[in-house]
């Protein structure tokens, strides 16, 4: 249990560090309006992922419970997204990290605007169905409570690193700015692991 856990950690540092729509958005807006807006955007964004845990703890919880045939269903489709989603960074040739320019808004407005583009992305729910299956222990309780806890577990990490990033968003921005193969490199890590995840989803069986 401990390796999984380790394994569960390190996989999920990894895939949160990968710049992306919800990390670009903390940046931009740390970038428009300051530190504290960085902040309070990735809160936002970590609440929105306690809602994919959410739905995520209730459907698959359920489909992974029901039948072999249905683990099996969403185990191929889970699977296929995320050799999908590792293949698209392997052969990704942008090399630069597109900040955006934002208006400046309250402090309400931005927690939502992270929590809502968080939310409303199908693709965050798709990664949760296929991403957390992978790291119940069989014989380890429920599979809906131990979804819980890796969704509620995923999202604490998600603040804990995107608040420093959002912080020190100007000088981090700059400095991959400087440096575009920096990109490229963690593209190509990250889509290795999600690559080996999805190989490793495919080959699981039904404890």
């Amino acid at each position: 249990m401990e390796i999984i856990t380790f394994l569960f950690i390190l996989t999920s540092v990894v895939i949160i560090m990968t710049p992306g729509q919800d990390m670009i958005l903390v940046m931009s807006r740390s970038i428009a309006q300051g530190q504290k807006a960085g902040i309070v955007t990735a809160l936002g964004v970590s609440v929105g992922l306690m809602g994919h845990t959410i739905l995520a703890t209730l459907g698959l919880g359920a489909l992974l419970m029901a039948s072999e045939w249905l683990f099996n269903i969403i185990k191929y489709i889970g699977a296929g997204y995320l050799i999908y989603l590792g293949y698209q960074l392997l052969t990704s040739k942008s090399h630069k990290l597109a900040i955006k320019d934002l208006d400046k808004v309250s402090y309400k407005k931005m927690f939502m605007q992270g929590a809502i583009s968080n939310i409303s992305n199908p693709k965050i729910t798709i990664f949760y169905f296929s991403y957390l299956p992978q790291f119940i222990v069989p014989n380890g309780g429920s599979e809906a409570f131990q979804l819980f806890i890796l969704g509620t577990t995923f999202a604490v990490i998600t603040f804990f690193l995107k608040s420093p990033i959002g912080f020190i968003a100007g000088l981090l921005s700059t400095w991959i700015k400087a440096r575009p193969m920096v990109l490229n490199y963690i593209n190509k890590t990250s889509g290795v692991i999600l690559v080996a995840l999805g190989l490793k989803l495919a080959l699981s069986e039904k404890s």
